[in-house]
């Protein structure tokens, strides 16, 4: 985009020409001569055109529903996120901390932004907790899905923003005679994370149309960290005997409180704005002379400031192994969830030409994380006043503490129990509109699509920390005295967060689309089109939160909308036609024109060639460009605080406060998309196809934050102290640790930089017949080539073959095989998931520190089956992860030990499914 060079000019001119060319020539090509076969046309995902080859210029996966239920999925998304040109991070049930009991996709790892989800070739609305800007994969039913066409390239052309990464276009079923009804459940071979699911579908056609009717109920229970050998403590990895082992730790903000002493208690800075100059003297030290001649503190002999612990009710040293928390064991491994999906698809003939068309769809949401105590703290020292010396405060922390010494505190509050997060989601879309045929045999439609998503979250037993530091500095609680924080002494100060959240869409839409005329090599086809969209979302947080009275810092609240106009044209461009070593050579056009009243207006387009070179051999290829406009929650979203998983020396905490928020000013990404490759289906070997693609990806403008890792860093020592103070990422960060030792830094969104992936998908397909049953084999795979992003300053970083701590991962090569055998009444699925090994991102720049700087390859394997016992009733089950696979661990996971948004953390796990149809 922007771009005003010869190819683009080029494509608006040509598509100018034509459109010209469409208004004012009579086509010359009908829907069928009189007394011809008339074919049949369909549409694929990437186009607006009616074909009748399946194959395009652009690579195009096909899910179908018999795949779907071999694999045991309730949800969508774990088929989708199985693929293997899917990766980095993708939100599902094994997320805990964060999640907001969402599931979601992402195509090449390019974050789940970047990938278009649509509902029958049209845009789904953003689901979800808070102002939502991407689907949540839990409102399709997966019992209404007819297939799943997965688009590999970039369609902003074609559909609009966010269509980088690619397209997920999922297809229900709309033409369904007769009642379905399906009962599932599942559980794991240790017992939890059962999960059971209903539904049914009631469908009819008559004269002038059809109905179809479909409910679904799934509930799924849950697993804890505590029950899995990996996950049941905090792992840590310490040196002894100058060898790395690993630990059982925890947080310090422990049972019982933690309490840090002052080591500048009595000294009085004597430099200017308050430095410490050598000499200046203290209680337990004074200031001397380092060795870069700086002012260093240094302790008298015997002396040193409180580190206590409270757990077991008497005040003693810390000690990280005897004293930290393991908040692992009051974690979910895998969260629970209840959800109703309702859905509605009809049409109505209103004449030979005209049809009006509805779908509905409405799910309901229930959804549970559960996380360890809350850990609270003081932001600033409170005075220790013992009873013994005239105040008010227990004496339990002496001799440790001095009387007047500032003290900092943190503890895990048990008394009050877990986090328990819940959210309650209700989505609702409909679409009307109609669609018919000229005399002249093109077909149009004009539609209305609806969208709403509300949401309320809550967390219960949090703490006004506000409320309590105010009671401590007017006298009335001693946070020192264990008593305080049990039952009504801590009561008045324990509430439960309650936020709330929407987002709405609304699209006005129509296309025309047709046959031009007859060239020499076949039919000029077109599809233009006008749409209108608003977006709009809000998130209300909390009263207390939003004010900053509670324990973390102040969350604010967000609330905007834009609009769009958007106009575009596609044009099938018939080039060659049997000629030696050119079967059918074929160019498709696509542009769009597109007006945001957030940052003004712009062009995008799509250039594709397809060569069909023999019956055997088809070429493709296509250039284009493709943007994402930011949402709402990216240009108005408040300011709040996320706790984000990090390992850096300076700071024994595992989790930095990191704060993230809207930026009205920023502008769209802007995507240049190469794909290149082809299809062969040799003659002599019957029912065999394989396809070969190459993409490269190169988005500037990017809209993110930098991976918090990098900038702790990056912008932080070893010591502690600041570093690379000059670069725009180490400035723009604010970067600190608070006296309690915790890394904090901002971390806003903002057009940062770039983002450059390649690499192949290849797929084999073979379909045949043997021993006398019906066989179908299937291998897909996904080389990475290249990833790499670059920081604020330029600098780039490379993610292929790391797994990160936030981020995902992004493996050199994954591959999914499956092999079906089918006979009249039975069939038999075995699938085999391969992830390469990886480096810990953690690890990078010095493997030595890390006891596990690499995971090893793991190989997934899937069964599943199905009988049927008679015409009308079929069962079916299969075990997944068949030989019980753990997740790997590595240094700097993200949580678990490991990686949930990479690996199975269930482990084995087996379901049973029956099938009744009338």
């Amino acid at each position: 985009m922007n771009k005003n060079n010869f190819l683009a000019n080029s494509v608006r001119v040509a598509l100018v020409g034509s459109i010209a060319a469409s208004a004012l020539t009579i086509p010359v090509a009908s829907a069928a001569e009189d007394g011809a076969e008339k074919v049949e046309r369909i549409q694929v995902t990437g186009s607006r055109i009616k074909r009748t080859d399946m194959e395009t210029s652009s690579p195009v996966s096909v899910i179908d529903a018999s795949a779907i239920i071999a694999s045991g999925a309730t949800s969508i998304d774990d088929v989708l996120q199985k693929m293997t040109s899917a990766g980095g991070a993708m939100t599902n049930a094994a997320i805990n901390n964060g999640s907001g009991g969402n599931s979601r996709i992402n195509l090449r790892g390019l974050g789940e932004s970047r990938t278009l989800i649509l509902v029958n070739g049209r845009r789904m609305i953003a689901s979800g907790t808070g102002a939502a800007s991407t689907v949540d994969l839990n409102t399709i039913p997966v019992s209404m899905i007819q297939r799943v066409e997965v688009l590999k390239d970039g369609a902003s052309a074609v559909y609009g923003t966010d269509a980088i990464a690619g397209v997920v276009n999922i297809i229900l079923k709309r033409d369904f005679d007769g009642l379905e009804l399906n009962a599932q459940t599942g559980i794991s071979a240790r017992g939890d994370a059962d999960e059971t699911s209903l539904d049914f579908t009631l469908g009819n056609t008559f004269e002038k149309g059809n109905i179809v009717v479909n409910a679904q109920y799934t509930k799924r229970g849950e697993a804890s960290q505590a029950d899995r050998g990996f996950s049941d403590c905090p792992i840590a990895e310490s040196k002894v005997n100058g060898k790395l082992s690993l630990v059982c730790v925890g947080s310090s903000y422990s049972e019982g409180g933690h309490v840090w002493g002052d080591p500048n208690f009595q000294i009085t800075p004597s430099g200017p704005d308050g430095e410490y100059q050598v000499g200046d003297s203290g209680y337990y030290g004074k200031y001397v002379t380092g060795p870069d001649g700086k002012p260093m503190f240094n302790y008298f002999d015997g002396k040193s400031e409180a580190n206590l612990s409270g757990l077991g009710g008497t005040y003693h040293d810390y000690a990280d192994a005897a004293d930290g928390y393991n908040y692992a064991k009051d974690s979910y491994l895998s969260t629970p969830m209840e959800r109703i999906n309702l859905s509605l698809a009809g049409t109505y003939e209103i004449n030979d030409s005209l049809r009006f068309f509805t779908e509905a769809m409405y799910s309901k949401r229930w959804s549970e994380q559960q996380m360890a105590p809350q850990p609270v703290w003081n932001n600033s020292p409170w005075e220790y006043k013992p009873k013994s010396s005239g105040g008010w405060m227990t004496d339990d922390l002496l001799p440790y503490v001095q009387p007047g010494e500032g003290v900092s505190y943190g503890r895990r509050v048990v008394e009050s129990g877990t986090r328990d997060f819940a959210q309650t989601v209700d989505t609702l879309r409909i679409v009307v509109g109609f669609e018919g045929e000229l005399e002249n045999g093109w077909s149009w439609d004009a539609s209305y699509n609806k969208g709403r998503n509300d949401s309320v979250d809550t967390t219960a037993n949090l703490h006004n920390l506000g409320s309590i530091n105010d009671a401590v500095l007017s006298g009335d609680f001693d946070p020192f005295l264990q008593s305080s924080w049990i039952g009504e002494n801590i009561k008045p100060y324990i509430y439960t967060e309650l936020n709330s959240g929407g987002s709405e869409l609304d699209i006005l839409a129509a296309t025309l689309t047709g046959d031009i005329m007859d060239l020499p090599a076949g039919t000029l086809g077109f599809a233009a089109g006008y749409e209108n969209r608003k977006e709009a979302a809000h998130f209300t947080p909390d009263s207390l939160t939003a004010q900053g009275l509670a324990n973390d810092p102040r969350v604010e609240p967000t609330d905007g909308e834009f609009s769009v106009n958007e106009l575009y044209v596609e044009l099938a461009i018939p080039l060659l036609s049997e000629l030696p070593l050119a079967q059918q050579v074929d160019l498709s056009a696509a542009m769009r024109y597109f007006n945001y009243n957030t940052f003004g207006e712009d062009t995008t387009w799509k250039l594709g060639l397809t060569w069909q070179v023999y019956d055997d051999l088809m070429l493709r290829g296509n250039l284009s460009t493709a943007f994402r406009a930011p949402t709402v929650s990216e240009l108005f979203g408040g300011k709040q605080p996320s706790f984000e998983q990090i390992t850096h020396p300076a700071s024994s905490q595992t989790q930095a406060e990191v704060t993230v928020g809207g930026n009205p000013l920023l502008t769209p990404e802007e995507a240049d998309i190469k794909t290149v490759g082809f299809v062969y289906s040799p003659s002599y070997v019957d029912g065999l196809s394989l396809t070969v693609d190459y993409y490269d990806i190169a988005i500037t403008n990017t809209i993110t934050s930098v991976d918090p890792g990098y900038v702790a860093d990056n912008c932080l020592g070893a010591n502690g102290g600041l570093i690379n103070t000059g670069s725009a990422l180490c400035q723009s960060s604010h970067i600190q640790m608070d006296n309690t030792g915790r890394i904090k830094f901002d971390n806003g969104l903002q057009n940062l930089g770039e983002t450059n992936t390649s690499g192949f998908d290849i797929n084999v397909a073979y379909v045949f017949s043997a021993l006398g049953l019906d066989w179908k084999a299937g291998l897909d795979s996904s080389i990475l080539s290249d990833y790499v992003e670059y920081d604020p300053d330029g600098n780039p970083v490379d993610y292929r073959g790391f797994i990160t701590a936030k981020s995902g991962a992004y493996a050199k090569f994954k591959s999914n095989f499956s092999l079906t055998a089918s006979a009249n009444d039975w069939s038999a699925t075995y699938e085999v998931r391969y992830i390469d090994g990886m480096d810990s991102f953690s690890c990078r720049k010095d493997t030595t520190k890390c006891y596990a700087p690499s995971v090893d390859s793991i190989v997934y394997n899937d069964i599943s089956a199905s009988y049927d016992l008679t015409k009308s009733l079929r069962v079916s089950g299969g075990v997944n992860n068949i030989f019980d696979k753990d997740p790997l661990y590595f240094t700097g996971n993200n949580d678990a030990n490991t990686d949930p948004f990479t690996y199975d953390v269930l482990g084995r796990y087996f379901f049973v499914r029956a099938n009744l149809k009338f």
